[in-house]
């Protein structure tokens, strides 16, 4: 089960800090042996890949339009992974969605959140 959270309505130039916490997953594994990633949805787009974090050593990707903006850390005591934004932009208005992917032995599982919204006016 995926739970994002800290989406909310933010002035362009500002700072939100997205949460998602991973539970329910199979004993014996922990969020290291998760892909987790940062999608996003905006009205009438597809949906896009934000950043994502690698399951082997921890690397981050961000998507072009938010590097050096965005910052994707993994909080593994809590099972939390955040999204910190900064310097919002109104093109950054989307549904953000939390995804983690996994190995079980029995096959990859994928997992999606809910979703949160992020609202950035000008």
């Amino acid at each position: 089960q995926l739970v994002e959270s800290g989406g909310g309505l933010v002035e362009s130039g500002g700072s939100l800090r997205l949460s998602c916490v991973v539970s329910g997953f199979a004993s014996g594994f922990t969020l290291d042996d998760f892909a987790i990633g940062w999608f996003r949805q905006a009205p009438g787009k597809e949906r896009e890949v934000v950043s994502c974090i690698t399951r082997s050593d921890g690397s981050t990707y961000y998507a072009d339009s938010v590097k050096g903006r965005f910052t994707m850390s993994r909080e593994n005591a809590k099972n939390t992974v955040n999204l910190q934004m900064n310097s919002l932009k109104p093109e950054d208005t989307a549904v953000y969605f939390c995804n983690a992917e996994v190995n079980y032995t029995s096959g990859i599982k994928n997992y999606w959140g809910q979703g949160t919204q992020v609202t950035v006016s000008s």
